[in-house]
């Protein structure tokens, strides 16, 4: 029988085994946060890279001859939904609802199919394929869905299996995308607490903290202290100026829920039988939007392809390179790509066609600079569309570097984000997931 010496040495012999392996899990943790959001900056920015590379090679091919739109567009639309459809089903869309998707349902098959790195790496390759032939998408939704499938590659290959762990990592990948990509960290933030997790205490720490800001880090150190749409400083004053405020929320509430109902999938009405038709024709019904996305460059002078920034920048600026009807053909081009059904997100097109409510507005607001006018459409129509007002407000300011237009930025964001419930009571990104889930419910269900 052993002494109670005996059992006392085991005891303590045990406990520190115990203490070490904690230590040891903690320490593969921050690894797999840090080394993680190292690489999710470092992968952000070559796809950045080779986002505005193919741009500028679509730019320079179409510049040959204004009939070239009208063949590779529409062609590379039925490409891209063909390979989606035969291969990457889970990379299509802008990647965001899949990434909820993931954190909504901690299913170690369901997270490894939406999450995997084929797929992530399909998703950077069709986006940039998407505006290779001129669509009108955005790169930070995609880049969300590829950071969220790094990070928890990496910590699964590092052992981490906890689902409180592994939903840290894809919420922190996510966010760390965002930041990233835009050079904006706190937007990160923002909108992992906002859009991705929707609580703060029981999703969000200082692990994924960390993990934003060392992914806007990567962007800071290799780029230098940029500002996506430059500093502008811009100062709302006091007075008749703030009539802006509701006016700029009421119209991106409209035009933003409006968006939402037209993208939305639903089985009822014209929309229902458009989905219906393009459920049963994809590859057919992606080149038809090809075709109406040609016709629209016609009509905007090709300032509807892309992701808008040059428009937008030259609103800012004051000097638009594009005309008062830019925010009608913007929208219309978003629809169509979005509807395409092929990779790529909406926030930079939807800066864009917020950006566009400047020309509209500030001929009859006094005191209201073509800047100022742009950045309150910019959040008001972001906040519209993805109905998360906070999110919406830090981006602009992030991306403009206008911390005086704090306060007007989130009234209009609030104001837009109720006005756009009113119209669509549901959420973009979270319908969304809600039908990528309902996807595998019926296979669930036989199990």
């Amino acid at each position: 029988m052993p002494s109670p010496e005996i059992d006392l040495l085991r005891k303590r012999t045990y406990q520190r085994r115990r203490v070490r392996q904690q230590r040891l899990r903690e320490w593969r943790q921050r690894l797999a946060f840090w080394c993680g959001a190292l690489l999710v900056g470092l992968i952000a920015l070559a796809f950045a890279w080779l986002a505005d590379q193919a741009f500028v090679l679509f730019k320079q091919i179409t510049s040959r001859a204004a009939w070239l739109p009208w063949i590779i567009t529409p062609a590379g639309f039925a490409l891209l939904a063909w390979v989606t459809e035969r291969w990457f089903r889970d990379a299509r869309g802008s990647g965001i609802p899949q990434v909820i998707a993931a954190l909504e349902h901690p299913v170690h098959s369901f997270r490894r199919k939406v999450l995997a790195l084929p797929i992530a790496a399909a998703k950077m390759l069709l986006t940039v394929g998407a505006l290779l032939v001129g669509a009108s998408v955005g790169r930070e939704g995609p880049t969300v869905h590829v950071g969220a499938a790094v990070m928890y590659a990496f910590g699964r290959r590092l052992g981490l299996h906890g689902r409180r762990t592994v939903a840290g990592l894809i919420l922190a990948g996510g966010a760390a995308g965002i930041a990233a990509a835009f050079n904006t960290p706190l937007a990160g933030v923002v909108f992992a607490i906002e859009e991705l997790s929707h609580t703060f205490e029981q999703r969000f720490n200082g692990l994924v903290l960390t993990a934003v800001v060392i992914g806007g880090m990567v962007t800071l150190g290799l780029l230098g202290p940029y500002t996506y749409f430059g500093e502008l400083g811009a100062h709302l004053a006091w007075g008749w100026g703030w009539s802006a405020v509701p006016i700029c929320g009421v119209l991106g509430g409209v035009v933003g829920g409006g968006y939402v109902r037209l993208v939305l999938p639903t089985k009822h009405g014209w929309l229902g039988r458009m989905f219906a038709l393009r459920s049963r024709f994809p590859v057919r019904f992606a080149a038809g939007c090809g075709v109406v996305l040609a016709l629209l460059g016609l009509l905007s002078g090709n300032h509807v392809f892309g992701t808008g920034y040059a428009e937008t920048r030259a609103i800012l600026d004051g000097d638009p390179l594009t005309g008062s009807d830019f925010i009608v053909w913007k929208f219309l081009a978003n629809v169509v790509s979005y509807l395409a059904g092929i990779p790529g997100g909406l926030f930079s097109p939807s800066l864009a066609v917020g950006a566009a409510f400047a020309p509209w507005l500030t001929p009859w607001l006094p005191g209201v600079s073509a800047a100022i006018g742009a950045q309150l459409g910019m959040g008001a129509y972001l906040a519209g569309v993805t109905r998360s007002p906070l999110t919406a407000a830090v981006i602009t300011l992030e991306l403009s570097h206008s911390p005086d237009l704090a306060i007007p930025l989130l009234a209009t964001a609030l104001i837009a984000s109720g006005v756009s419930g009113w119209i669509s009571p549901v959420s973009l990104y979270h319908a969304l997931a809600a039908q990528v889930l309902e996807r595998v419910r019926p296979v669930n269900d036989k199990n």
